[in-house]
C-alpha cells in the first residue's frame, strides 16, 4: 500500500521575542498539549535552545498523551537540508498557510519570506545556504516555518509490541 504525504497546514504564528526560556515552558506545554493537541513539536536545539528542547521533551514525553519531541540543530549541513526540505514542502503543495489577516506577526513573516536570500554552494553536497541578511531583518519566523519539513523525518506508523511469551 502507498504512503500518502501528509499535509501541514499553519493555523497560527506566535512569538516570544526577548522572553526567557524558563517564563515559556508552561506556556509551551499547554499550547502542545491542550490548545493545539500536539502529536509532535520540532524544538531548535542550538545553544541556549537545548535546554528547553530537553525540559520540553521530559515533560512532554511522559504522562498518557505523550508528545513526540524533535530537537533540531542547526549547523551548515542541517540548515542547508532543512531549506532543501522546506522548498519541497512548498513546491509539492503540502504547507498551506493561513490567509493574510492584518496582524503584525504576519506582516513580519511575510517580510522575512520576501527578504530571504539563498546560494547553491558548488560542489557534491549541493549546499544550500540561505538567510535573512542581518541588514533587512530577522529570519526567526522563517525558520520556524521550514521546521514544519522536519516532521517528515518522523515515523508516524502505529506500533505494537509483542513478547515472545517465554520468560
Amino acid at each position: 500500500r502507498g504512503h500518502e504525504l501528509p499535509l501541514y497546514r499553519v493555523v497560527d504564528r506566535m512569538a516570544w521575542t526577548g522572553a526567557k526560556h524558563v517564563a515559556l515552558h508552561d506556556q509551551l506545554v499547554d499550547l502542545t498539549r491542550n490548545v493545539w493537541k500536539l502529536s509532535a513539536l520540532v524544538v531548535d536545539a542550538t545553544g541556549v535552545g537545548a535546554g528547553l528542547a530537553s525540559f520540553l521533551a521530559d515533560q512532554l514525553g511522559r504522562g498518557p498523551r505523550k508528545v513526540i519531541v524533535s530537537p533540531f540543530l542547526f549547523n551548515r549541513k542541517t540548515k542547508s537540508d532543512l531549506g532543501w526540505a522546506f522548498l519541497g514542502l512548498i513546491d509539492g503543495g503540502r504547507i498551506k498557510e493561513y490567509a493574510d489577516d492584518g496582524a503584525d506577526i504576519t506582516r513580519i513573516y511575510r517580510h522575512q519570506l520576501a527578504a530571504c536570500t539563498y546560494e547553491v554552494l558548488p560542489g557534491p553536497g549541493k549546499l544550500l545556504r540561505w538567510s535573512v541578511p542581518a541588514s533587512r531583518g530577522h529570519d526567526d519566523l522563517l525558520i520556524s516555518a521550514a521546521l514544519t519539513a522536519r516532521l517528515d523525518q518522523i515515523d508516524w506508523r502505529d506500533r505494537t509490541s509483542r513478547g515472545s511469551g517465554q520468560s
